[in-house]
């Protein structure tokens, strides 16, 4: 039954979202397409970048598990778009209401490939992204100190803000790193999608 303003008096969570697929064409190498949720009241989604260096099959299983969590049926509203740090720019950035990193440690560093993200993006994105709210994983095969302080260098320098420590999946690899990841995804998108973050 609607009302006077011909809103139905009883809108059912489903009715509101509307699922398609982005403008992102999902033939780009290392992308993983993007859903977008719209709310239908307002028609805006909350858009979540998550940048990942992949270069093994165990680093895109922990990227494919921060994509899960953060594409979960429990959160609405919010787009997820996906790049490797090669295909992201400052356009990406701009756009985003947050980011989730994903990187390797190498040589106690960063990835080459986040950093060249990072040399691209900073001056395009040094004014106009202040407090823009981030999360962090690192696959370290040592304790991830130095990636995780690199990137907080950068980070820090372009005033983003940093939702959580980060997340150190280190040493041999375990099948809890899946879902530790998984988790960190969800965790970022409820928090936009309430406005949290």
């Amino acid at each position: 039954m609607a009302s006077r303003s011909g809103v139905p008096e009883r809108i059912r969570t489903s009715d509101l979202l509307l699922r398609r697929q982005s403008l992102y064409p999902a033939e780009l190498p290392g992308h993983l397409g993007l859903t977008t949720r719209y709310d239908l009241i307002t028609g805006m989604a909350k858009q979540i970048l998550l940048i990942a260096h992949v270069p093994s099959n165990n680093t895109q299983r922990l990227r494919d598990a921060v994509l899960e969590g953060a594409r979960s049926d429990d959160v609405d509203g919010v787009d997820v778009a996906t790049f490797t740090p090669f295909e992201a720019n400052a356009e990406d950035v701009l756009r985003a209401d947050a980011l989730i990193l994903g990187t390797t440690e190498n040589l106690g560093y960063m990835s080459g490939a986040l950093k060249d993200f990072f040399d691209r993006i900073y001056y395009p994105c040094l004014e106009q992204t202040q407090g823009l709210p981030y999360a962090l994983y690192v696959r370290a095969g040592h304790d991830g100190t130095g990636t995780c302080r690199a990137v907080a260098s950068i980070t820090t320098g372009l005033r983003w803000r940093a939702l959580a420590d980060p997340l150190v999946c280190r040493g041999e690899w375990q099948e809890s790193f899946v879902g530790e990841c998984r988790e960190l995804g969800l965790t970022v998108a409820a928090g936009v999608e309430a406005g949290i973050f």
